[in-house]
C-alpha cells in the first residue's frame, strides 16, 4: 500500500467563505501588475491597447506551451552566482513563481525532489 500524503489546505480568504487573497492586498497587487494603461478613449490608444493585449496573449501562450513541453524532460537551469543545475521538470505553480523538479543535480549532490524559485533563475533550456 502506498504511503498516504497529507493535503495542504489554504487558509480561509478575507471574506470567510472563500479560499484565496483579498484583491486589494499588497501581495495580490504585486502578483497581478498590468502594463496596459487605461484607454483615454482615442482610437490610437484603443488600437495600441488591443495590439499590446494580443502580443501579451501570444507570449503567454508560447510560455505555457513551453512549460507543457518541458514536463518530464531533463532541464538545465542557469542560476545567479554562476550556478548551473539540471533536473527533471515536473510542474509549476499557478503564479509561475516556483518549479517542482525531481533528481536535482547540484554541485553539492543530488536532491530527489525540490522546488526552484523562479526569481533565482536567469534562464532554463531543454532539448525537444
Amino acid at each position: 500500500m502506498k504511503t498516504p500524503v497529507s493535503v495542504l489546505r489554504l487558509p480561509r480568504g478575507p471574506d470567510g467563505t472563500s479560499r484565496g487573497f483579498d484583491p486589494n492586498s499588497p501581495r495580490y497587487v504585486a502578483l497581478c501588475p498590468t502594463t496596459i494603461s487605461a484607454s483615454t478613449g482615442s482610437e490610437t490608444d484603443a488600437g495600441n491597447t488591443e495590439e499590446e493585449q494580443r502580443l501579451r496573449s501570444e507570449l503567454r501562450e508560447r510560455f505555457l506551451r513551453n512549460l507543457i513541453a518541458m514536463t518530464g524532460k531533463q532541464v538545465q537551469f542557469k542560476l545567479y552566482e554562476k550556478v548551473q543545475v539540471q533536473a527533471k521538470f515536473g510542474a509549476s505553480d499557478i503564479d509561475i513563481l516556483n518549479f517542482q523538479v525531481s533528481d536535482l543535480q547540484t554541485p553539492l549532490g543530488v536532491q530527489k525532489e525540490a522546488l526552484l524559485r523562479c526569481q533565482d533563475m536567469i534562464s532554463f533550456s531543454f532539448d525537444l
